[in-house]
């Protein structure tokens, strides 16, 4: 059970919510905050005087004043208004990041809304309500308005969801998991539902939690092959790191070398005093990678726990406008986690491509034992390289554009939902393309001898192999590819310590 408190979320807490469905609460000294910033909204509201998105419309209507009697009918306009989404739902593991996200944010205290908001939030999240949530729509500033505004909906019993995964209507969803929609929103809880980055900040999150995964199941995949095709080892010297000292790249190089002690194949290979780039230099490949990852990682712990809607109410009573719900550091941050897994994704093809060719290394063409009248694995390369050319489409950056919104009072927004998007396709393809290395690198131990492979690497062997069957004559390895492919995304093939 996952505590929430609008301040010490982690990421990898935020992972197993979204991932495995760890339930939440929310911590009592929060709502108690959360409380008495309600307090202080209604005590502003009654001094008189605008506030924008309570008694303002809203962008560029926020000139136009509301009468205090259609203040509760503002906040229920905004969200009907605001759901225009299109496209394919999100996936449930999506959605639960969008509701974890915006409950912790609503936590900080800084918002003006009930308790109820939040307990509602989480009771979905904890229930299994997933509102149906298109995912096309928003421009990452404003928040996420649109994506926002279909979660929304099923707070007032609007809208669509799943429940158990059963499509229904937003109120027959509730009642079925014994839950009620509110009666109505109070001033702000519209804006403040709509007005926050969980949409870009879920994606964002579920890539790089993917990502790190794939690029745990990379470093065992990377030494599969390494020991394969008797790579050298002379590269992973300590010594020529340290004269490049990049952290990452000390780090799997070190990783590496523990991976590799005890291996007779490796340095087992005399054609050549060096090997190619995609083996001499995994350090300097994969150790940037861990250094996006990490880099990454900090920025979506700060926003998990930041208050990113507009205006904010202090302890002072102070109402605060402002921007922090424009995206930008998490449009950058999702760009730079694209970049990192499409290399470490096109890794993993060239790597294949050396295991499928490196007949002086001992290997069969294709690692076929009948090479001509049976192809092996060539076609997995094919798939790999069809990954690596669409995650180099999908690497091209969304935000560095800006299309204004609102009749231009909206002037620069940050596209960090496309970005945030792109990078989590890119991560689904990079768990492909490990599984896909994986499968060629079972064949190409079990070709070169297995029995030569380091103990670091032996038991994660044993484990690939009851999923892959051994080399031989064609046959379909469709579903022994799925089977890989769903150990690398649940982390259950993977090298830790990174």
């Amino acid at each position: 059970m996952v505590e929430l408190d609008g301040h010490t979320l982690t990421p990898e807490a935020a992972a197993r919510v979204m991932l495995a469905g760890e339930g939440v609460r929310a911590s009592p000294d929060a709502l108690s905050r959360v409380s008495e910033s309600h307090r202080r909204l209604l005590v502003r509201i009654s001094q008189g005087g605008p506030i924008y998105g309570v008694s303002t419309g809203f962008g560029k209507l926020s000139r136009v004043s509301i009468p205090p009697e259609d203040f509760g009918a503002l906040q229920e306009n905004v969200v009907r208004s605001h759901a225009a989404g299109v496209g394919a739902p999100l996936s449930d593991e999506a959605v639960r990041g969008m509701l974890l996200f915006r409950a912790n944010s609503l936590l900080k205290g800084l918002s003006g809304v009930r308790p109820e908001v939040i307990e509602l939030l989480l009771g979905m999240l904890n229930a299994g309500v997933y509102p149906v949530v298109p995912e096309q729509g928003s421009v990452g500033a404003s928040g996420d308005l649109v994506p926002l505004a279909h979660l929304s909906l099923v707070l007032l019993g609007e809208g669509r969801a799943r429940f158990r995964g059963e499509e229904l209507p937003g109120e027959e969803a509730l009642r079925r998991a014994g839950l009620s929609p509110l009666s109505g929103l109070a001033p702000k809880e519209g804006l403040a539902l709509l007005n926050g980055t969980s949409y870009m900040l879920s994606l964002t999150t579920l890539a790089w939690a993917l990502g790190r995964r794939a690029f745990q199941a990379a470093l065992l995949s990377s030494s599969l092959t390494f020991q394969a095709l008797r790579g050298s080892t002379a590269p992973l010297d300590e010594r020529l790191h340290e004269a490049r000292p990049h952290p990452g790249q000390i780090k799997v190089a070190r990783k590496l070398r523990e991976l590799l002690s005890g291996s007779s194949l490796t340095d087992s290979w005399k054609g050549d005093v060096q090997d190619p780039y995609s083996l001499r230099c995994l350090p300097q490949l994969l150790g940037p990678v861990l250094e996006a990852l990490l880099w990454v990682e900090e920025r979506l712990r700060i926003e998990m726990n930041s208050a990113t809607d507009n205006p904010l109410i202090f302890p002072d009573g102070e109402v605060l406008p402002g921007g922090n719900f424009h995206g930008e550091i998490l449009a950058f941050s999702a760009e730079a986690l694209a970049v990192a897994l499409a290399e470490l994704g096109a890794g993993c093809e060239r790597r294949m491509s050396l295991l499928l060719s490196a007949e002086e290394r001992g290997l069969p063409p294709f690692l076929s034992p009948e090479a001509g009248p049976s192809s092996g694995l060539m076609l997995l390369q094919y798939t790999a390289a069809s990954l690596t050319a669409e995650n180099k489409v999908l690497s091209h950056p969304a935000a560095v554009d800006s299309i204004p919104t609102s009749a231009g009072k909206e002037d620069h927004n940050s596209m960090g939902a496309t970005s945030a998007w792109k990078a989590l396709r890119i991560a689904e393809n990079v768990i492909s393309q490990v599984a896909l290395e994986l499968t060629c690198a079972r064949w190409a131990v079990a070709l070169a001898g297995e029995e030569g492979l380091s103990p670091a690497t032996k038991a994660p062997y044993e484990r690939l192999s009851q999923l892959v069957p051994p080399p031989g004559p064609d046959r379909y390895l469709g579903e022994a590819i799925a089977k890989v492919r769903e150990a690398v995304r649940s982390g259950e093939v993977s090298v830790g310590g990174l």
